[in-house]
């Protein structure tokens, strides 16, 4: 079409109602749409925002249980709240700016701010039902894509509160599916939270009566160095303590809502900590080495949060000063009342400041032999857009770890060059299990993967937002995956945690006869096609061996849209130190027996 000929004129100009404009732009109101295997795919952020309201009801006092049920697709939610009044119920989930969020009075400290969130789930919803219970009444509307097909009222002996049950829609979240673990962490969060708080999945209870230091309690296990230290003061909780693991890992709350990628008060209290333990012991402690192997977790209560997007990842308010104040004076209060987590603690941090000295005339000989052999880090091919871009946090970004020249050759010949970046290893990586954070800076492979993902100094600087692992399905290529899931949970195990890491599925099998043509992932997906196609001209199947034997033009979908990612997960950080020692270190006999009885 000539663009330059079409008339642009008052008949283009196109008004959307609330819920149509959330059906043709979701990612302004939910983020990611996703498939259901990440924490952060639309479906459950849907939840979310159902759980959200619940809670809400239960800080103002209204409500200690929330049921929650999922058969197949069909979503319900059930709080025991005040209810939705009534007569605004239709609007209350159909019409944008619409709700109780913005009276301070009825919602003090509330997570849903825009009136934005149960529309989102109608609008995103093949169907929507929601109902509301108030003295003896009952209100209840259905909608299908957001549009409404049935309301009304009758009388009901039900308990007050409101009921949402939807199903979301398929032509939206494609292929979609909803993984039970990662609606179980949600829970375990909101529980975490809200101490006292009953939320009941398919028959199971969350509840924690001891907040944020039950929830380090499960985080670490017995990795801790010293007793957890938890201080509850006025809108302020929080929990730490130190582990030998590298790195830093934090978990932050707003209101009771996880705020996965930090902000403000994640800030404010890192800053706390370090001025708290700098007065305590009359020192001056360097971050870095307060907080190499530190982990905590904080909430805080804020009336008026500011989120940097509508799924409030990141919180942005920067009248925060408060935090760092309480953090200090209550951090130094703990410390004298616990001397001997105080002495570990110490005893930690002197270590961390003896070990990064040590290692800072590695880093500048590596440095140094960097500078000197390449401007660039040699084997990426990177991309134009990145994680921390300030004018681009919308997009994306993607880099792809793949094992030799052959497999990367199609991938960078098919690959989207504004988001995806290529990495391409030149062999099988050092097994850095066990090893101390010099062998990271001696050993160059590992070296040039941490310089070209920005992780060096925190995995906030991450500059893709997903780290793919792209290796053959052979035995060589198993090997290099568990070597490289082995590098980032040693050293990186923050990146994991957060879930930035994935194994890309790429077809075994290619089926096709001449007039169709199947790539099957499993030997189901082989069967299935075989006996679609067999009956056709030219039939033939193809077993793929490594991803270099996949030409360019056929590798494309692979990498785009509807590409298949498994993500890698750990539940808690204590797992790190038992899964590590069993698959890649010395107790080759226990090894060998598991592999008998479970894959030969």
């Amino acid at each position: 079409m000539d663009t330059k000929s079409v008339q642009y004129d008052e008949t283009k100009i196109i008004t959307l109602s609330s819920l149509e404009h959330i059906r043709k732009r979701p990612g302004m109101y939910i983020g990611r749409l996703g498939n259901g295997s990440q924490s952060s795919d639309g479906i459950y952020i849907l939840l979310k925002e159902l759980i959200d309201n619940a809670v809400d009801e239960y800080i103002m006092g209204h409500g200690k249980r929330i049921e929650i049920n999922l058969k197949e697709t069909v979503m319900k939610v059930r709080d025991y709240g005040r209810g939705i009044p009534l007569g605004k119920l239709v609007e209350c989930v159909s019409s944008i700016n619409t709700g109780a969020k913005y009276n301070s009075e009825v919602f003090q400290f509330s997570v849903g701010l825009n009136g934005v969130g149960t529309k989102a789930v109608n609008a995103l919803s093949e169907s929507f039902e929601v109902s509301s219970v108030r003295d003896g009444e009952k209100a209840f509307a259905k909608f299908t894509k957001g549009e409404l097909v049935d309301e009304g009222r009758t009388i009901s002996k039900e308990r007050n509160g409101t009921e949402v049950r939807f199903i979301p829609d398929e032509s939206i979240f494609s292929r979609f599916h909803f993984d039970f673990r990662l609606i179980e962490k949600q829970l375990w969060n909101y529980a975490y939270l809200n101490r006292g708080l009953s939320l009941i999945f398919n028959g199971e209870k969350f509840k924690a009566e001891r907040g944020l230091q039950e929830m380090l309690e499960k985080e670490v296990g017995d990795k801790e160095l010293y007793k957890i230290l938890h201080v509850q003061v006025d809108l302020l909780e929080y929990s730490l303590t130190h582990t030998e693991l590298y790195g830093e890992t934090n978990f932050s709350y707003v209101n009771g809502h996880f705020t996965s990628d930090g902000g403000s008060h994640l800030s404010a209290f890192r800053e706390g900590i370090l001025k708290g333990i700098n007065e305590f012991f009359k020192s001056s402690f360097q971050g870095p080495d307060v907080r190499e192997g530190i982990v905590g977790a904080v909430a805080v209560k804020i009336q008026e949060p500011i989120f940097e997007s509508q799924t409030k990842n990141k919180l942005g308010n920067t009248d925060l000063r408060w935090i760092v104040t309480q953090v200090r004076d209550s951090l130094v209060d703990a410390l004298f009342k616990n001397p001997d987590a105080a002495e570990a603690l110490k005893s930690k941090v002197q270590l961390n400041e003896k070990v990064r000295k040590e290692l800072s005339n590695v880093k500048k000989a590596v440095r140094e032999n960097a500078r000197k052999t390449a401007l660039a880090i040699p084997n990426l091919k990177d991309c134009k857009f990145h994680r921390n871009d300030s004018k681009n946090h919308n997009i994306e970004s993607m880099i792809f770890l793949t094992e030799g020249q052959s497999a990367g050759g199609s991938m960078i010949s098919s690959r989207n060059v504004e988001t995806q970046g290529i990495f391409c290893l030149k062999g099988k990586p050092l097994n850095c299990f066990g090893q101390g954070k010099e062998a990271l800076y001696k050993n160059v492979e590992l070296y040039n993967i941490m310089k070209t993902l920005g992780i060096e100094d925190s995995v906030d600087d991450l500059r893709y937002e997903k780290v793919i692992l792209a290796t053959d399905a052979d035995v060589d290529g198993l090997h290099i995956r568990n070597l490289l899931i082995t590098f980032f949970l040693q050293y990186f195990e923050t990146l994991v945690q957060r879930g930035h890491l994935f194994i890309l599925e790429t077809p075994l099998f290619r089926v096709r006869n001449q007039k169709t043509t199947k790539y099957c992932y499993n030997e189901g997906e082989k069967d299935s096609a075989i006996t679609h196609l067999k009956s056709g001209k030219h039939f033939e199947i193809t077993r793929f061996k490594g991803l270099g034997e996949i030409s360019p033009k056929e590798f494309g979908p692979f990498i785009g849209p509807e590409m298949r990612l498994q993500a890698v997960r750990v539940e808690h950080l204590q797992e790190v130190d038992g899964l590590l020692n069993f698959y890649m270190g010395a107790n080759t006999n226990e090894r060998r027996q598991y592999i008998i009885e479970h894959l030969v």
